[in-house]
């Protein structure tokens, strides 16, 4: 069986994912990091042609985004562990939630991305509305996490509840907004945060 080299940052949200998932699931990987993220070249990105991360090498194949590569991974875990999908989500709260997940995660890296490594000016109505909205979907995801949490099926990981929980340590080692105001988000983290998997992928900025 290949091993499994996946390429990303220590510091990314999107490359903590996968990562909690193999160290939940027992999978063995190593982490190639990706130093530069202006880098224009496919190749710095293991041949991504969107310039993006987290990427999976496993011989000579390679996979692309979070999802993906979770999903590849729990292919290669022993049985026994249940894992509940997106896909799973029957009700629309649960399925809002996870949609609003993703939302507050692509904009928090684009909103890092644009006023923090390119010092864009934080006040273009294009960084406002994307900060508008986050903050937003950021409320909704506070005033409703315990339903949709108890809407979860029975089961031992859930890309929703992995996939916030770094969302909100995200926003706390990247400060885009105040994280305090969101009681419920913040509690929940807090917990998901003592999971030994999630200790040991603590983000941290990758140095050569």
């Amino acid at each position: 069986m290949e091993s499994l080299q996946i390429v990303g940052r220590s510091s990314s949200l999107f490359t903590r994912i996968p990562l909690i998932f193999a160290e939940e699931l027992g999978v063995p990987y190593t982490l190639q990091p990706i130093f530069d993220m202006t880098a224009l070249g496919p190749e710095v990105y293991a041949g991504n042609p969107a310039l993006k991360l987290p990427i999976l090498r496993r011989g000579m194949s390679v996979l692309f985004g979070a999802q993906n590569i979770c999903r590849a991974i729990a292919e290669r875990a022993a049985p026994g562990k249940r894992v509940v999908w997106p896909e799973e989500l029957r009700d629309d709260l649960s399925r809002n939630a996870q949609e609003l997940v993703w939302h507050c995660a692509a904009t928090q890296v684009q909103l890092v991305m644009g006023t923090v490594v390119n010092s864009l000016p934080a006040e273009n109505p294009f960084f406002a509305k994307a900060r508008a909205g986050l903050e937003n979907s950021l409320r909704w995801l506070d005033g409703n996490l315990a339903a949709c949490l108890q809407a979860l099926p029975p089961r031992d990981l859930s890309m929703f509840e992995v996939s916030l929980h770094c969302l909100v340590e995200h926003l706390i080692f990247r400060p885009t907004l105040p994280v305090e105001p969101f009681g419920a988000l913040t509690a929940f983290s807090k917990t998901f945060g003592e999971r030994p998997a999630a200790r040991s992928t603590a983000y941290r900025f990758d140095k050569r």
